[in-house]
Formats: structure tokens, C-alpha cells, sequence
């Protein structure tokens, strides 16, 4: 099935360039050059996803969002330029699958396009909430199923974007063994992209911050100063208890 994409970004160099690589990887792309324009052509023409860009004359990425959200389920991921992680808090919150800083790898973005679009697949195919797929890992109250991007804690569910996903699950695969942010880095974006480690960091935050609005004791990622983060083992735990 060929999955259809909205490129909104008023950069037309990134427009063009972004939009030959999903043709290229076989995706029916749209393209808007401001919020408004886009708003009013998704009204008429929606898509299987949109990438928005934050930053835009006539209508921000973030209000075209909020109009959007009104109408439609339709997963949003963001590119930002901005250092400031308000807007990307305020985005997820808001409703974004997840973001990408500017500049970015088209290869990532066309890596986190698939997940997302992977995860609404199976959701379509299996709206009643199908049993765990052979991939799924367990650890304790955690449950992850990378097939369809589930994410459980207490039974209850966390939602989390793609990049959030692949960090708790790098930790989680090896419970009380300690990942570096630069390990995370690879697991999370791949290898040969560069990311900041302070970018990790504020990962590690959103994921505690949503793991704790599901239960308050939550406290499984601990943070190794100077070395990285590791998934505290449970058999450790309970041995010392």
C-alpha cells in the first residue's frame, strides 16, 4: 500500500529535496509552503502523515497542529531549527508523534516516517488490541512491543514518540547494565548522526516525566554521573531489599 505524506516547511529547498527522497522510497508526497495553505489542502486531500515545520509565516507549525487535532488522528512529526525545548514539550503535549532537529538526516526521517506508519498499520488491522507480538519485551510492570510501538507500564499504557521507544528500549533489553549517551545516541537515531548528548538528556527527562504521570513511584532509569544511564535490574533490587 503506498502510504501518502504532506512535506509544510516554507524552505523550498527542503521541500524539494525531502520530497524526491520519499518518492524515491515509493511515498505519494503533498507539499505546502505555510500552516494555512496546508490546513486548507489537508482539509480537502488528507494524508497518512504530516511533517511540519515549527517555524513558518501566516500559520506556525504549532497552531496548524492544535487545527488539525481538532479534525483528525493523523500522526504529526515536527522539524524544528529551535534550540529551546519549550516547543518541542509543548508539541508532544499537544499531540506530535515525535521531531526532528534541524539539520537533519533524511534517512532518519524516512526511518521514523516507516515506524510511525508501521505502528498505525497494525493499529488498523487490529483495533481491538491484539495480543503482544513474538518481539515484545517484558521486564517487570514493563511491557515494550516494538511491532506496534506499545509501550505499557502497570498494564497501563505510556505513549511514547519513536525516538523515546528506542531509548527505553535500548535500557530495558539489559536491565542493570549502564548504556553511554553516545550507545543511546545509536540506538535512538543510528549510527553516523551526529546528535548532542544534552539531546539524550532531555529524552531521559520526558521519558521519567511520562513514566511518572503513569505511576509517581516510577524510578526503573537511573543516571550514572559522568558515564550514562542504565535500566535498574530487578533481581539486583529485590536482593538487596
Amino acid at each position: 500500500m503506498t502510504h501518502s505524506i504532506a512535506l509544510v516547511d516554507d524552505d523550498r529547498n527542503i521541500l524539494t529535496s525531502v520530497s524526491m527522497t520519499l518518492e524515491a522510497e515509493g511515498f505519494r508526497v503533498v507539499t505546502y509552503t505555510d500552516g494555512a495553505e496546508a490546513l486548507r489542502g489537508l482539509s480537502i486531500e488528507p494524508v497518512d502523515l504530516a511533517v511540519l515545520d515549527i517555524k513558518m509565516p501566516r500559520m506556525d507549525g504549532m497552531e496548524l497542529l492544535q487545527k488539525l487535532r481538532e479534525r483528525t488522528a493523523m500522526p504529526v512529526i515536527f522539524l524544528t531549527s529551535k534550540d529551546d525545548e519549550v516547543d518541542e514539550l509543548l508539541g508532544l503535549r499537544m499531540g506530535a508523534d515525535d521531531y526532528i532537529k534541524k539539520p537533519f538526516s533524511q534517512r532518519l526521517l524516512i526511518e521514523r516516517i516507516r515506524a510511525i506508519l508501521r505502528r498505525l498499520d497494525l493499529q488498523k488491522a487490529s483495533p481491538g488490541g491484539p495480543e503482544l507480538s513474538a518481539a515484545a519485551l517484558v521486564r517487570g510492570d514493563l511491557t515494550l512491543d516494538p511491532d506496534r510501538h506499545l509501550c505499557t507500564w502497570l498494564e497501563r499504557p505510556v505513549d511514547l514518540t519513536v525516538t523515546e521507544f528506542l531509548i527505553i528500549q535500548a535500557l530495558a533489553q539489559r536491565p542493570g547494565h549502564v548504556k553511554s549517551r553516545d550507545q543511546l545516541i545509536d540506538a535512538a537515531y543510528g549510527e553516523n548522526i551526529y546528535v548532542d548528548d544534552r539531546t539524550i538528556d532531555s529524552h531521559i527527562k520526558r521519558l521519567r516525566k511520562k513514566f511518572r504521570e503513569v505511576d509517581r513511584e516510577f524510578s526503573e532509569i537511573e543516571t550514572l554521573y559522568g558515564v550514562g544511564y542504565r535500566y535498574r535490574d530487578p533481581i539486583t533490587v529485590k536482593a538487596g531489599a
